[in-house]
């Protein structure tokens, strides 16, 4: 059955729109929606992106642990560890609409503190939602995109993960495995008409930041160096790039004809990035060092 906000009739710039699950009729032409399987999309980057991706005619689902209640924006209640659950949740939306046009990985938190007292279970539950959540939705996915011969896979990366973070290690290693596998896997599945991308934002206004679970243990040791680090990069979070901004530009790139394989969302980390690949290692890391160190 159709919800009351998949069957809406606007008006927008003069021109009669009719919305269905599946079509979008406008001034006589019939234009197949994108059906968008989105993760992490209950808040912050996630959802800003699922309401630019409905803004723009996607039929969005979203999956996510957090109950979460937005118009026009299916829930369905998963856990990215949780291969079975990822399962139930893609064959339900394929059941239900035949096809994933577009899969947006974007589940994920943070962790600081230092390498040595942070114990592996902190650091592995941190990979298993970051990274091995990635891979449990993509390869649920995969298989129908293959046979229909075409679908996009957006991963939300990091700037972290071409400029790694101190005392930010384990969630810099992780999100440099999401670029290595993006990069990996875009050569595996091209022949099947299947594009794969990430996109890696820097400091983002959302929830992620008072998410984080800090490490202190050690900070005396390190003579207040991780108190400093994270301070430091808490406060850059809560001065930079608006959600919205971010999750406008991860649903261009999802839409996107033609994207590139990485992509970094905001001038001033394209030209951090940039720098860091034509500097000397030992001067970038002396930068960053001196930022977060």
């Amino acid at each position: 059955m159709l919800s009351n906000a998949e069957r809406n009739v606007i008006m927008e710039r003069n021109i009669f729109v009719l919305s269905f699950p599946y079509i979008t009729i406008a001034e006589g032409f019939f234009m197949e929606r994108k059906v968008v399987l989105i993760t992490g999309g209950s808040s912050g980057i996630g959802l800003a992106a699922a309401k630019s991706l409905l803004d723009r005619g996607c039929l969005v689902y979203e999956i996510s642990r957090r109950e979460h209640s937005e118009n026009g924006i299916v829930h369905i209640g998963a856990d990215v560890t949780d291969e079975a659950a990822v399962t139930t949740a893609v064959d339900r939306i394929i059941q239900e609409t035949g096809r994933i046009d577009t899969l947006i990985n974007n589940a994920g938190y943070g962790i600081s503190g230092a390498v040595e007292f942070t114990e592996p279970e902190m650091a592995k539950r941190l990979f298993d939602v970051d990274f091995f959540g990635m891979v449990n939705v993509t390869r649920a996915v995969l298989p129908h995109m293959r046979q229909a011969g075409r679908g996009r896979i957006v991963n939300v990366s990091s700037v972290a993960a071409s400029l790694p973070i101190p005392f930010q290690a384990y969630y810099s290693a992780a999100k440099a495995a999401v670029n290595a596998y993006t990069l990996a896997l875009a050569d595996e599945v091209k022949p099947f008409g299947i594009g794969v991308c990430a996109v890696m934002p820097g400091d983002i206004r959302t929830g992620f930041t008072a998410a984080r679970i800090k490490e202190h243990t050690g900070d005396d040791i390190y003579h207040g160096r991780i108190g400093r680090s994270v301070a430091k990069m808490e406060q850059d979070e809560t001065h930079g790039m608006p959600c919205e901004t971010a999750g406008t530009h991860i649903a261009r790139i999802a839409l996107a004809k033609k994207p590139g394989t990485l992509h970094t969302i905001g001038l001033s980390y394209r030209l951090d990035i940039f720098l860091s690949k034509i500097l000397p290692t030992g001067l970038v890391r002396y930068i960053v060092g001196r930022m977060y160190g």
